[in-house]
């Protein structure tokens, strides 16, 4: 009994001497999500006293990011910020990931849901997901679709797309989405799927075209553009959250300072209209609540993959 009371008491030391050192934050996601996990750092690190260092890594979907993370010591140094790509999708959709999305990591809190859309060229006939599917049947299979890498939300929404439509695409995985719509603009690809941040200003610029909003609802900036699911009967988008993570076994005091420091940086009224600008909605949560959607998350993905036939590549 003295021993458990100690460790406690232990534990709780920690956490409100925690941090005595700089937070190494790795990002499993670039583009707008790297944008967006600066800004709510720089936040986190005033609260914090020390300094939060961001570490983009992208690459492979952010899956070598996940995996450093997971194998890092549980003392609050080390942490993760992390989409469904990473988290949710890349174990079903692509081979030999070396983590485990539950067993490997501790859940800190959602920051935001990322607004996601399909775009392609100015000068595309495409002006409707009706469009895109009546053009995917004419090509027989032969229509590609670039995406910013495999394992993505925008894989498993172009893959669902294919099964609820009973059309064939060829998937194109690509670094990032600034490649995304480099190769939407000069017409390499003729469809790209990608996230509202880094598609909206060349789209308002006449440099490529969004034609659907992959989310449940419209976005409040860009209302007269349509969801997929109104334009496609039978279409749901898979879930397209972003959130904090540590590795397996974080003390409890920590995991609640860091949580509550994530969650008042990314609420913080001078950051609303830029967060809103980059394509993102504040989405703060508990622990639990963030626990909760990477289960559902991992059971609704199983079943879809099933549903579709989709196989790893």
């Amino acid at each position: 009994m003295a021993c458990a009371f100690g460790a406690a008491v232990s534990f709780q030391a920690a956490g409100q001497a925690y941090p005595v050192k700089p937070i190494r934050a790795l990002l499993a996601l670039g583009g707008g999500g790297e944008t967006l996990a600066r800004l709510v750092g720089q936040k986190v690190s005033e609260s914090l006293g020390q300094p939060l260092l961001i570490e983009a890594q992208p690459a492979a979907t952010g899956s070598i990011a996940a995996n450093t993370v997971a194998r890092a010591a549980p003392d609050g140094y080390t942490i993760l910020y992390a989409a469904t790509n990473s988290q949710i999708y890349r174990p079903f959709l692509a081979k030999n990931v070396p983590y485990d999305p539950i067993k490997d990591f501790t859940p800190i809190t959602t920051l935001s849901e990322a607004v996601l859309v399909v775009v392609v060229g100015p000068s595309s006939p495409i002006r409707s997901m009706k469009d895109l599917v009546e053009q995917a049947r004419k090509d027989k299979g032969q229509m590609f679709y670039g995406t910013s890498g495999v394992g993505t939300t925008h894989h498993l929404s172009a893959e669902l797309l294919q099964g609820v439509a009973g059309i064939k695409m060829v998937h194109v995985p690509y670094k990032d989405a600034p490649q995304v719509a480099t190769e939407v603009m000069t017409g390499r690809v003729p469809v790209g799927w990608s996230i509202f941040g880094t598609m909206y200003q060349p789209h308002m610029a006449g440099k490529v075209r969004i034609i659907a909003i992959n989310n449940t609802k419209r976005f409040g900036r860009a209302q007269d553009i349509p969801t997929i699911g109104e334009q496609v009967p039978g279409y749901e988008p898979p879930p397209g959250w972003n959130g904090w993570f540590g590795p397996a076994g974080l003390p409890r005091p920590i995991v609640l300072r860091l949580n509550a420091e994530i969650n008042k940086a990314v609420m913080a009224p001078d950051l609303q209209d830029k967060i809103n600008a980059l394509g993102f909605i504040p989405t703060p949560s508990t622990p639990e609540q963030l626990a909760e959607a990477v289960k559902l998350g991992l059971q609704r993905t199983a079943k879809l993959v099933k549903a579709a036939g989709i196989k790893p590549e």
